[in-house]
């Protein structure tokens, strides 16, 4: 007989998804009361990455060498890289849904390679909101990024060549060897890769809305849950609101939501110290002199309403007016959540950007900490040891965010 997820304690629901969860099966019937569909999105968006003609060579030299490349599966072009073009999402739903008419989309975080600490999530938000959530992975994130660039053995290897090459080097590890070279080599994938997350999810909701999708219904309802890095995109979409597609939609954010540059990445789990300063010298310190450069760049950042959304949460100090004005405009469509002891996005950030530096916009701003150790990128570990105070911490964070996006 299978199982209830509602009445089950947070451990053992994650050790179910973890269990149970492929990409292959169409549908998995998880438990009585929500099943996984899984669907296949195409993405039209890959003209907007770097293809390699010429761009790897960033202030007048090859950044290859420099940066440590020394695997060709990480030299290769963003637009010949399959996984990121086609690939497969679920979608979890209450067991008894057909065609869901109320959708949340769930964005996760950085270097973010399986959604095993986020299905608990999505099963609780389905039972207590009873809405259909759908996990869309953020661009060569997930199972958006070959799985060579997981690979223990090779990975390994890069960052130790890393380590050796850069001697102070902080927090390289195998887990984040492939993303961490990826952007030291081109920071401005950061820029391409989330423009082209933006443009995959306004293509998602087109293709519902025009009766493409077999289980979304074309007037279904969208609101979004952000973690983290995914944060970051769900605001870009939520100011820009293209089409009106977000005029009534509710996000909250979670452990997320502050400027880029107010974040502190390097982790053995997100990116090394190298990445996090070539990305942050691209991005923040030097942007204007390569939107002067780069004809591309500044069309796309400084023309079109994406891009100018996507350009004011880089740098707090940067088109803040414009920034305040449009988080102003939504407020009381936001609800941010933060950990007292997450040192990756720390809670006076959030509130630093979200309630703007006048502390005048309405967005309402949660602080939790909890019994038991935990950290940005693990926030409810399942760990036996702790399954009674974890599931006590889940549902007293969880359990305000679900209210929040509930139909009133």
């Amino acid at each position: 007989m299978k199982k209830n997820c509602k009445h089950m304690k947070y451990i053992d629901v994650y050790k179910l998804f973890k269990q149970t969860v492929n990409y292959s099966d169409n549908e998995i019937a998880i438990a009585e009361d929500s099943r996984i569909r899984n669907f296949t999105f195409a993405s039209n968006n890959c003209f907007i990455l770097p293809d390699g003609s010429g761009d790897e060579a960033l202030n007048g030299y090859d950044l290859r060498h420099e940066t440590g490349i020394t695997h060709k599966m990480l030299d290769i072009n963003d637009t010949d890289v399959k996984d990121n073009i086609s690939f497969r999402y679920h979608v979890l739903s209450p067991a008894h849904v057909e065609k869901a008419q109320k959708i949340i989309l769930m964005f996760h975080g950085f270097n973010e390679k399986d959604w095993y600490k986020y299905l608990p999530w999505a099963s609780y938000l389905v039972n207590m909101t009873g809405k259909t959530v759908v996990l869309f992975p953020i661009a060569f994130h997930m199972n958006r990024a070959p799985r060579e660039w997981s690979d223990t053995r090779p990975m390994y290897e890069v960052s130790n060549r890393r380590k050796e090459l850069f001697p102070d080097i902080i927090c390289s590890s195998l887990s984040n060897a492939a993303i961490s070279t990826r952007l030291h080599t081109k920071p401005q994938r950061f820029v391409w890769s989330g423009l082209q997350s933006y443009y995959d999810i306004i293509q998602f909701i087109e293709e519902y809305k025009s009766g493409l999708h077999p289980f979304i219904a074309p007037d279904a309802e969208v609101d979004m849950f952000a973690y983290s890095i995914g944060a970051f995109l769900a605001e870009v979409l939520m100011m820009t609101n293209h089409r009106n597609y977000f005029d009534k939609t509710k996000l909250v954010m979670f452990c997320g939501g502050p400027v880029f540059n107010r974040l502190s990445p390097v982790s053995k789990f997100i990116l090394d110290s190298q990445a996090n300063v070539a990305l942050y010298s691209y991005i923040i310190e030097h942007l204007d002199s390569h939107l002067r450069k780069d004809e591309k760049l500044k069309r796309y950042l400084c023309e079109r309403p994406e891009g100018m959304g996507f350009r004011c949460m880089l740098n707090y100090g940067v088109m803040s007016d414009f920034r305040e004005e449009r988080l102003r405009s939504i407020a009381q469509r936001l609800l941010a959540v933060t950990l007292k002891q997450d040192t990756v996005v720390p809670p006076y950030e959030v509130t630093n950007t979200l309630q703007g530096k006048y502390r005048d916009i309405p967005v309402r701003v949660d602080m939790f900490d909890l019994p038991y150790p935990y950290k940005h990128e693990d926030p409810f570990p399942a760990l036996e040891k702790n399954r009674d105070e974890i599931d006590a911490g889940f549902k007293r964070v969880f359990e305000p965010m679900c209210t929040f996006l509930s139909d009133d």
